[in-house]
């Protein structure tokens, strides 16, 4: 009877051992799941942050970069305003003379 009571020793031994490793193994999963989530969302709010610090620059009204802008801008107005005057006079060789 001692025979199969260490055949039953080591096939309880065997099963804790599963299980500790089984939870082990869960645990890794797990904070590997975690650190990648934390990785994500840093990345995320650096991103977001860069884009911030971006359009902070941008807006910026002691840098260059908006005088750039304001010539640009002038630049678009000023064809749209072309624009319009050709429909405008486009529209009037339409109308019917009276």
């Amino acid at each position: 009877m001692s025979n199969r009571d260490g055949g039953s020793g080591s096939l309880s031994t065997l099963l804790v051992g599963a299980v500790i490793g089984a939870a082990g193994f869960a645990w890794w999963l797990y904070s590997e799941a975690e650190r990648r989530q934390q990785n994500t969302l840093q990345q995320r709010s650096l991103r977001l942050s860069r884009l911030a610090d971006h359009d902070d620059q941008a807006f910026d009204p002691n840098s260059d970069r908006p005088v750039v802008r304001e010539v640009e801008l002038q630049d678009k107005v000023q064809e749209l305003n072309q624009a319009i005057e050709d429909v405008r006079r486009q529209l009037e060789g339409l109308s019917p003379q009276s």
